[in-house]
């Protein structure tokens, strides 16, 4: 729970404003059983009107100040676990923001999204409750015993044997109740997870009329979760009657003593009403005291996965001393290069790869599916960490570069098309924030993106729906292609970004490129071959391992596997 030190420095005066003032209020809440002990043992019994009422009027001052302490009070700690809860959900946003991809990969996407929401919820709900029961309880139970042994001893015994049971039962509930909420958390996890996986392909979902499907498997996590949260609230519900039961069978032991004492005059009657009022007062603050640990054990569960994550220690490391020596800009070189998305014990997807990429090059990294082609690509922005070898760009080894620095000069257009919510503009505009309008549609322009956006109703300005549903998968990509140029990099990475594009439009788009990529190196990987057919350079990769690196006519006639690409794509009779 280290990541809430810095919170605790930042709120402990409001906390313990807030603490302060609900100790006046818990003080005032005990006083007035005192007070009409007396108003009803002295004024009542003596038939003293004049005592009656100025015991009255001081019980109306401090139910008055009681309840302006109660809203100072409710005030105060509104604030504080508010500002709390949205800055700790804040700080756990950049906190997954700033973690490396390995890291991230041990989260399943689903499971964060609920510590970002849930999670945070409860132990901002535990906060709060902490500055309105978790302190009042402790002070009318403490104050309640402290004040009914003031008022007779003799009854003060049945307190003796209630309060040890009481507390007993509160431990047994925090020990059996953490265990099951954990799981209750993580059944949650479950049912984002399936949630999160059908509003993504709802689309393939409907193509397939898979919906009965979806809703089984929805159901099954639905019920799995009903499951575990009935466990963990039938326990807990064990609990609050039993702790209920032994106060009120204390209170009944209080009026048969209480009623003997009076038979024989050793009690007064205004003490066994305000004893009785003390033993109600206890009964609430026990319960409270149960409720509050209900929280504690939630909030407990949920700090405990929050936690984790804040834990996370970024494996990436780096000097960032900036190399003085003058280096290429765009040059990247791989030396005896390896990968495993398990580090070092893994099965490796890259095996001993030994590159160059000079700048100005136009690369083409073609091999069958699983080859290893974007995970090559991915270690250059150092997205991953390299199990053996050396990465360089521009001279400089990447893990001694900061990764923001080396980002800066790369381009990406990924795989899979990534659309934010936005305008077109907004989305183009990624790249390069301070864009100007003529450079927005010369990018536009160059990813034969602009005619289809100026034609649109709004131009620039049109909205993209969730995901980008309301363009074509070709508009999409060649959105993110925009997007990726404005930026004006020295390494622009195209991963298979063309693959949704028609071949005139895709033979438009390298026309486009071919004039704006003079002087950076820019990498294409592609499926068709056609794509990347008058590269510079063609790397084959097959099983993670370089086959072939040489033009198209060397490639054609010197690398077997290329050769069984172009023959199962083009036709033999080319050859």
């Amino acid at each position: 729970m280290k990541f809430l030190r810095k919170y605790t420095r930042k709120y402990w005066k409001l906390f313990f404003t807030a603490v302060l003032f609900l100790t006046f209020e818990a003080i005032c809440d005990l006083l007035q059983p005192t007070i009409m002990s007396k108003i009803i043992d002295i004024g009542v019994a003596k038939r003293d009107i004049h005592y009656v009422l100025k015991m009255g009027g001081i019980m109306l001052l401090v139910t008055a100040f009681g309840a302006v302490s109660a809203s100072t009070r409710s005030i105060v700690a509104s604030t504080v676990s508010q500002n709390f809860g949205a800055e700790l959900r804040s700080d756990l946003f950049k906190k997954i923001q700033s973690l490396s991809f390995k890291n991230i990969d041990r989260f399943d996407r689903a499971t964060l999204i609920t510590r970002l929401t849930n999670d945070v919820n409860q132990v901002q709900i535990f906060v709060n409750g902490m500055m309105r029961m978790f302190v009042k309880a402790p002070l009318l139970a403490i104050g309640g015993l402290i004040m009914a042994s003031r008022l007779n001893l003799r009854l003060a015994v049945v307190l003796a044997v209630v309060v040890p049971i009481v507390a007993l039962l509160i431990i047994l509930n925090m020990r059996l109740g953490f265990p099951l909420f954990t799981k209750v958390q993580k059944a949650l996890d479950r049912v984002n997870l399936v949630i999160r996986e059908y509003l993504s392909g709802v689309r393939v979902v409907k193509a397939f009329n898979r919906m009965d499907v979806e809703i089984a498997k929805f159901t099954k996590a639905n019920c799995h979760f009903q499951d575990q949260s009935i466990s963990a609230t039938r326990l807990m519900s064990v609990f609050s009657p039993a702790i209920m039961m032994t106060v009120n069978l204390g209170i009944v032991a209080v009026l048969w003593l209480g009623g003997l004492g009076v038979e024989s005059g050793h009690i007064q009657v205004g003490h066994i009403i305000a004893f009785t009022n003390y033993m109600t007062q206890i009964s609430f603050s026990l319960m409270m005291i149960s409720m509050v640990f209900n929280m504690f054990v939630r909030a407990r569960a949920s700090a405990g996965r929050i936690g984790e994550v804040f834990e996370q220690e970024d494996f990436q490391t780096w000097t960032d001393e900036i190399n003085e020596i003058p280096s290429e800009k765009g040059r990247i070189d791989f030396e005896h290069v390896s990968f495993s998305y398990e580090g070092t014990s893994g099965e490796p997807v890259l095996k001993d790869i030994n590159l160059t990429f000079k700048p100005g090059e136009t690369v083409g990294i073609i091999g069958s599916t699983g080859s290893g082609k974007s995970t090559l690509v991915s270690l250059i922005p150092r997205f991953y960490d390299v199990s053996a070898g050396i990465i360089k760009v521009d001279g400089e080894e990447v893990k001694d570069v900061q990764p923001q620095r080396l980002r800066e000069k790369i381009a990406i257009v990924p795989q899979q098309t990534i659309l934010f919510t936005g305008s077109v503009a907004e989305n183009i505009k990624w790249g390069k924030e301070d864009a100007s309008t003529a450079e927005m549609e010369a990018a536009a322009s160059i990813a034969g993106a602009h005619d289809f956006i100026s034609v649109a109703p709004e131009g620039y300005q049109t909205k993209i729906g969730q995901g980008g549903v309301n363009f074509s998968g070709g508009q999409k990509q060649r959105i993110s292609i925009a997007r990726a140029l404005i930026k004006k990099p020295e390494i622009l990475i195209l991963d298979d970004s063309t693959s949704a594009v028609d071949v005139a439009t895709e033979a438009k788009i390298k026309e486009s490129l071919k004039k704006y990529a003079k002087g950076l190196t820019c990498i294409l990987i592609a499926q068709r071959i056609t794509s990347i057919i008058d590269a510079d350079k063609i790397v084959v990769l097959d099983h993670g391992e370089v086959v072939g690196v040489g033009t198209h006519e060397e490639l054609i006639h010197e690398c077997k596997v290329y050769q069984e690409i172009f023959q199962s794509q083009i036709g033999k009779e080319v050859l």
